[in-house]
């Protein structure tokens, strides 16, 4: 059983050569605000980590893997895992896919996968998601994969327009 990958999708590590991609992604404004991201990430940077890191989750407490459509082989976002807590069997979950390959399916193949690959290969208990209450399509996406509404930070992130709610969901294995 291939845990990272199905008919329609494959997730995959970080290679070199996905650099002008993460580039472009990680300096991509508009989607800022759905993460802590700050500043401009610089392709130094950027070809620093793809080199030092060692994408285990066990050591790194996180892990990105690359979405990539399997009929045209082309990379469209990625998932990340993040907030890696073994003790207490959790993890966090997020997602970026590209604005020209949204509301094609990639975002829900993913997480189905990701689920997959962390419930039944790593063992873990609980994936949960931070998704701001304006991000209609991430509440969509969570809601209709099973994942529980089960709080809200309040006036939890700076906006240009003020504050706003985070929404948590989790998802318990089975």
């Amino acid at each position: 059983m291939n845990f990272l990958e199905n008919d329609i999708i494959k997730l995959r590590a970080l290679e070199p050569e996905d650099l002008e991609l993460l580039y472009l992604w990680e300096n991509d404004t508009t989607a800022w605000i759905a993460g802590n991201t700050k500043a401009p990430c610089s392709r130094f940077q950027l070809k620093q980590y793809l080199a030092q890191t060692t994408f285990d989750i066990y050591e790194n407490n996180q892990l990105r893997l690359m979405i990539v459509n399997k009929s045209t082989n082309q990379t469209v976002g990625t998932v990340d895992l993040f907030n890696f807590d073994l003790y207490h069997s959790r993890l966090t979950i997020g997602f970026y896919v590209a604005s020209e390959f949204q509301r094609k399916g990639f975002a829900t193949q993913s997480l189905k996968l990701t689920e997959n690959y962390v419930f039944n290969f790593l063992k873990i208990n609980q994936i949960y998601a931070q998704v701001t209450e304006s991000n209609q399509s991430s509440r969509r996406l969570f809601e209709s994969n099973g994942f529980e509404l089960s709080g809200t930070l309040k006036n939890w992130i700076k906006t240009p327009d003020g504050f706003e709610n985070v929404l948590i969901y989790q998802k318990f294995k089975q």
